[in-house]
């Protein structure tokens, strides 16, 4: 027992010391900012413009970067997908008040087929990460801030649910420790996890270590294949006027594959189209977009567009000339993209916004970025027991679809 006690002892200390530090930082941020010295008002969407300097400011120094919930996108994104899209704001401070958080929701009035109202957290097929904007220093006030306004105001449903945020995330690391202060029962569902890079200390050689030698000749392979059809080039934009013009040749490329046929490409509906050139724009203003593409003979074979926020990139979207899919112009833009990436020591991670098992950033990347949906018992009588029940029935009716699908497939 006495060498047990001594092995264990520094751990048992240090665990302490961390704790004693949790609390003393934790007290600090409660002295600097106190819940009911901050406040918090509801705005539609389409009034925020008045204070997009703030929550471009707000944005720039987030626990977690989110560049979907920046004003530059989301604003363009609101015409399509944010009619009904309001943000709780919570504010620090009188003259000059201060944004230190923004948390876009709706209320859904049905969810599971029932007439069962839920608010949750904004997300849509092209912004597929839902972590909210949360000042850096003040998280946890902020947090319960706004859990604190959203069960104090009965107008609100009991439910809230929050898709898509990193499940070992900073956010979702200090909304436990509310929610838990707060006695708010909450349950995590749909987790998965999507294609991240992380290089970490690996920059110049990730792509050596990611992939197998084979892989790599045949990556050399279609090069010389595509080479041997023209002037091949490999091109990357991040200047506002070239990516605006750029952006182009994938509208393109994605509006002559198979999403043009099935007539899901932006290219196919003004809306989308629009929407992502605003947005694209805004952002390139700001020098967080890159376009990336290569080149056969000066025209476009593979395309793809990267956004940025602080330290992190998101692989947006790419569309590559089917026609010439033998020869892995997709494959060969996406490893490209890969060690420009590595190599950029402003970014530590980039999210591959891909679905699980994409064929391509499955076997480019080694690491993974886990997410799940939150779900969350405002108030006590809220039907936190049955909603769960019925989550884990959805979640096993997808599954069972997604089998089935499979299965035909195989036939």
């Amino acid at each position: 027992m006495a060498s047990i006690e001594t092995d264990f002892a520094p751990q048992a200390a240090l665990e302490r010391t961390a704790a004693v530090i949790a609390s003393a930082r934790r007290a600090m941020l409660a002295d600097r900012y106190p819940v009911h010295s901050l406040t918090v008002e509801w705005r539609w969407l389409a009034d925020l413009v008045s204070v997009a300097a703030e929550w471009r400011e707000l944005a720039a120094q987030a626990l977690e970067p989110n560049v979907f919930y920046e004003p530059a996108f989301a604003l363009a994104a609101g015409a399509v997908f944010g009619r009904d899209i309001g943000a709780a704001l919570v504010w620090a401070g009188d003259e000059p008040r201060r944004l230190v958080g923004f948390f876009p929701a709706r209320v859904a009035r049905r969810r599971y087929g029932l007439p069962l109202p839920i608010l949750e957290a904004w997300t849509h097929p092209y912004a597929p990460l839902g972590t909210p904007l949360v000042a850096r220093e003040a998280a946890e006030p902020v947090i319960s801030a706004w859990l604190a306004h959203l069960a104090a105001d009965r107008s609100l449903p009991g439910l809230l649910r929050l898709p898509l945020i990193l499940e070992d995330g900073a956010f979702a690391a200090a909304l436990g420790a509310v929610l838990r202060r707060f006695q708010m029962p909450f349950a995590d569902f749909a987790r998965h996890s999507r294609p991240q890079l992380v290089p970490g200390d690996v920059r110049g050689a990730y792509l050596d270590g990611a992939i197998s030698a084979h892989r790599q000749r045949e990556l050399r392979r279609s090069i010389r294949r595509l080479a041997d059809r023209g002037a091949l080039l490999f091109t990357a934009s991040s200047e506002p006027q070239a990516v605006d013009k750029d952006v182009e040749d994938f509208f393109r490329l994605e509006a002559e594959g198979w999403k043009g046929e099935a007539g899901t490409a932006a290219a196919r509906h003004d809306e989308l189209r629009s929407f992502m050139k605003i947005a694209v724009r805004a952002l390139g203003a700001e020098g967080k977009v890159a376009v990336n593409r290569i080149l056969l003979d000066g025209r476009a074979i593979a395309a793809a567009i990267t956004l940025k926020s602080g330290d992190t990139a998101w692989y947006w979207k790419t569309a590559y000339d089917e026609r010439l899919a033998r020869l892995a112009p997709g494959v060969l833009l996406s490893a490209a993209l890969t060690e420009e990436l590595a190599e950029n020591t402003a970014i530590a991670r980039t999210d591959s916004c891909a679905a699980p098992g994409n064929p391509i950033l499955d076997n480019l990347w080694r690491e993974r970025l886990a997410l799940c949906d939150r779900l969350i018992a405002l108030r006590p009588r809220a039907p936190f027991r049955l909603a769960c029940r019925l989550e884990d029935l959805r979640a096993a009716a997808i599954g069972a679809a997604k089998a089935a699908r499979q299965r035909l497939r195989r036939r």
